[in-house]
């Protein structure tokens, strides 16, 4: 009684935890047994029949499987299933030296069904099918497949990091989020892991293959001198008795073994796609040019003299009515799509033909996005298109990274642009074009390659690198060069993200300060309340947000900044003096966004007879920098671009740190003559940061 409560007591939890991972050592202890203890001949015949069984569901799911990868666990499969095989051979072979003078079903049903139905009892017959058998093994299937597995696996690696650059600048452009980077990655580790586990795992099927042979040769001489000698069996009857027990063994291994080395080569040549192995086949088989020729070739031969004639006619009418039924279906197809398209559109009697009124007039796109007809596809989410989703991620990072919400994109085509030419135009002007090729691929040159690709030569739009029109093919072979490669519509939307990204200014109007005001005051009332329109007017501080967006500050923080506002607002309404203001306040923000986390920030300097000189002309010609010599502002400008570009090259940022009174000036001086020139005054360098002067101009 105590015992049963005891039993009762115990919780099914801690049950099901001790039972959890006990399948492993299961498996281990049986294959050790196998191996080590006699086997009756039913439990033989048992594991006989589960090895077949297993081969063909391993084969089969290798056929159905729509991307290797996703069978990741073949490997660790095969290495199971070839252990499982090579301990029955033991076993197989214990049973049959020690029971095998008996004859009969002495070793097992299975291993006596292969040895006089498969074979006919023959064991001539059986020694040369199990020698085919093998060779067809060991030398046209298992090293067809180590070869593509050494391959596949090399390459594999060596495309890794052009995939992995390939990740961080989708991420980079917004167009996938830290989740979907992270499965991205792990899918490429995964497929690595797999195909290096693969380049190992055709190894363990090429040793069985060898094993085979060796276990055969053994078991026919071992059996015949145990026949011979310790039975009293005659040459021929040892010779018989044996070699069919023997061969009927190895057959009963060798025909599992060719069904996981057929499933090695399967899963090793498909392509790393989507789609089911009989979809391929069907689809890139079933040419209808070829399918005819084959037709009329078969029907030559079938009309030959001496010939068989029903065979050949048979499948010649078989393969032309399949080629003709393509065909037709074909025709169907486009012909009902050019009927879609014939169908007229619906028009409005004159008699309701409106007046025209005003809204009739059509606003002007704040972001608009003009694509010719062979870019439609792109756009069309029923045809596939991602550039709407891509443009999408790129809104979302973009609004995060600016602080107010990018406005949407309007997308129109325009049959007047080149079939692949497309526009991008901010409140009505063009700010970009370029032409992309639907059906290629863009390989950017990041700066170090290795090696050149065949296509053709262009320019990234979005950054002005070296690039290469390449076919969808050729990714891999790319990437392995080191170049980056991206399809048209990440191309489209990290050229729209550029631009908006330097013209974010543009963006800002009235209503979206509005929205981040009454967005803030949720959160801080007492903060909010009174700033607009007592202390300063919204215009006013549209202007100060937009001066911001213009010289490269983001706007997140907008708590300092209505503090900020709501401080100096009462003293002066000149926007470049609140700007400053800003700029002082938000100074941790902006050395952040310009050089990370660095604790000591490398900055370019003027010489202090060049700083004197500038005050004196700003004094003397405005704060637009009109006063500044034209030979000393080239001098200027040309010093800062090397510098610049010296500092680019060392992989750290361009800062130029110069007075508060000449910040303004030379910011905006600096910003369209020499890209990527941060321009800090001493007050916006936190206390805690030290700066390094890398450069002196003007010394």
């Amino acid at each position: 009684m105590q015992l049963v409560q005891a039993f009762q007591k115990i919780d099914k939890n801690q049950v099901q935890k001790f039972t959890t991972g006990l399948g492993a050592p299961i498996v281990v202890l049986a294959l050790m047994g196998m191996v080590i203890l006699p086997m009756p001949s039913i439990l033989l015949d048992t594991l006989f029949s589960f090895n077949i069984a297993l081969s063909l569901v391993i084969i089969l799911v290798c056929v159905f499987t729509k991307r290797p990868v996703d069978f990741g666990i073949f490997p660790l499969v095969l290495l199971v299933a070839t252990v499982l095989r090579l301990a029955l051979n033991v076993a197989s072979t214990r049973i049959v030296l020690l029971e095998g003078h008996e004859g009969g079903d002495a070793a097992g049903k299975v291993i006596q069904a292969f040895g006089e139905v498969v074979i006919g009892g023959n064991y001539v017959v059986g020694v040369v099918v199990f020698a085919i058998l093998l060779i067809i093994n060991f030398k046209v299937v298992t090293a067809g497949a180590g070869r593509i597995s050494e391959v596949s696996a090399r390459f594999t690696l060596d495309a890794m990091p052009g995939k992995q650059m390939a990740i961080d600048a989708d991420l980079n452009a917004g167009y996938i989020d830290q989740d979907q980077a992270r499965k991205r990655r792990e899918e490429i580790t995964a497929e690595a892991d797999f195909y290096g586990s693969m380049d190992g795992a055709s190894k363990f099927v090429k040793g069985d293959a060898i094993a085979g042979l060796f276990i055969m040769l053994i078991n026919i001489v071992g059996g015949l001198f145990i026949g011979m000698y310790q039975h009293s069996l005659s040459f021929n009857n040892a010779m018989e008795v044996y070699t069919v027990l023997t061969i009927g063994d190895g057959l009963v291994a060798q025909i599992p073994s060719l069904l996981l080395s057929v499933a090695t080569a399967i899963i090793v040549t498909r392509e790393n796609d989507s789609q089911i192995m009989g979809d391929e086949i069907r689809d890139q088989l079933a040419n209808r040019q070829a399918l005819y020729i084959t037709a009329v070739i078969l029907f030559i031969m079938g009309v030959v003299p001496g010939m068989p004639h029903f065979a050949f006619l048979s499948f010649a009418a078989i393969v032309g009515g399949y080629a003709f039924y393509r065909d037709w279906n074909k025709k169907k197809l486009e012909e009902d799509a050019a009927k879609l398209e014939a169908l007229p559109e619906k028009t409005t009697p004159l008699s309701e033909t409106k007046e025209l009124g005003w809204e009739d007039v059509q606003p002007v796109d704040i972001i608009g996005l003009e694509v010719g007809y062979r870019l439609i596809p792109m756009v069309d989410k029923s045809q596939g298109g991602e550039l709407l989703t891509r443009i999408k991620g790129m809104r979302k990072k973009l609004s995060q990274e600016l602080g107010f919400l990018v406005p949407p994109v309007h997308i129109r085509d325009n049959l007047d642009f080149a079939p692949n030419e497309y526009k991008i135009s901010l409140l009505g002007v063009t700010f970009g074009e370029a032409q992309v090729n639907h059906d290629s691929e863009l390989a950017i040159n990041p700066g170090q390659v290795f090696g050149e690709l065949e296509g053709t030569a262009t320019k990234d739009p979005a950054f002005g690198l070296d690039a290469v029109w390449i076919k969808n093919g050729q990714r891999e072979h790319a990437q392995t060069l080191g170049y980056t490669v991206v399809d048209g519509p990440t191309v489209i939307a990290t050229h729209l993200s550029q631009l908006l990204t330097n013209n974010a200014y543009q963006l800002l109007g009235h209503e979206e300060v509005q929205q981040l005001l009454d967005m803030l005051e949720k959160t801080h009332p007492k903060l909010v309340e009174g700033l607009v329109p007592d202390v300063l007017s919204l215009s006013l501080v549209v202007k100060v947000l937009q001066t911001l967006l213009y010289e490269s500050v983001p706007i997140r923080d907008m708590r300092t900044i209505v503090q900020t506002l709501s401080e100096y607002g009462p003293k002066t309404q000149d926007p470049d003096v609140l700007v400053s203001a800003l700029r002082i306040s938000l100074k941790r923000l902006i050395v952040q966004e310009i050089s990370g986390g660095q604790q000591e920030i490398p900055v370019i300097t003027l010489a202090p007879e060049l700083e004197q000189m500038l005050h004196k002309s700003l004094q003397a010609g405005g704060d637009d920098g009109a006063g500044i010599e034209p030979s000393l502002a080239e001098k200027l400008q040309q010093s800062l671009s090397d510098a610049s570009s010296q500092q680019e090259l060392a992989g750290e940022p361009s800062v130029l740190l110069t007075s508060g009174m000449l910040r303004p000036v030379l910011s905006k001086f600096l910003k369209q003559a020499v890209a990527g020139l941060h321009v800090l005054s001493y007050q916006e360098i936190p206390d805690d940061k030290q700066i390094k002067i890398v450069s002196s101009v003007g010394q």
